[in-house]
């Protein structure tokens, strides 16, 4: 089962949804599972597919992918969202070099002990994302503050804010529909 909710398989798809489904194609020419839980409603897998290239693969952005990825996995983690971690901490593990560098910061993000792995402006980011997902009420201007003197600019924490974001919302998707990762090809890099 894809979802607790009916969906529409690209075979089945026409109009719209196979539009839709021919921007989301994978790079391994697949759909995955959270774009086929989209697919009552098109619109808003064009609406996903629009934000995550934004946050996570645009060339404008200034941090490395390897982090944005990170991001996205400790997020996942934080909320408990299996489908994104299987596949972004899939990705952050071969950004970071596979196993040895990438096995052990997907473990320290795993364990919620980000410094075992990560240091200066990215560890900083890394507890603006905790905090953002768990506690998101108490942040406050000093938190930038901290941010900063570790090193990162405005721009870098604007990014960070918004992979954190996209994730928070997908974990929701996911998790609130019951979205497996049966079927699918797990990760965009290999």
């Amino acid at each position: 089962m894809i979802a607790w909710i009916k969906t529409i398989q690209p075979d089945k798809a026409t109009g719209a949804l196979s539009s839709a489904y021919e921007d989301a194609m994978t790079p391994h020419g697949t759909i995955d599972n959270v774009m086929k839980a989209h697919s009552l409603r098109p619109h808003t897998m064009r609406g996903h597919i629009a934000l995550y290239g934004a946050v996570l693969n645009h060339p404008e952005n200034a941090l490395p992918e390897w982090f944005l990825e990170a991001v996205g996995t400790y997020t996942s983690i934080l909320n408990g969202c299996e489908y994104s971690l299987e596949h972004h901490s899939h990705n952050a593990r071969v950004l970071l070099g596979g196993a040895g560098k990438g096995d052990e910061a997907v473990a320290a993000l795993e364990e919620s002990k980000p410094e075992k792995a990560f240091s200066g402006k990215y560890l900083a980011l890394l507890n603006y994302v905790e905090k953002l997902t768990v506690d998101v009420a108490n942040i406050e201007e000093s938190d930038f503050t901290a941010l900063r003197d570790a090193g990162a600019d405005d721009g870098e924490i604007l990014e960070t804010n918004q992979v954190c974001g996209y994730f928070n919302y997908i974990n929701r998707h996911l998790n609130g529909l019951g979205v497996s990762t049966e079927g699918d090809v797990i990760g965009r890099y290999t």
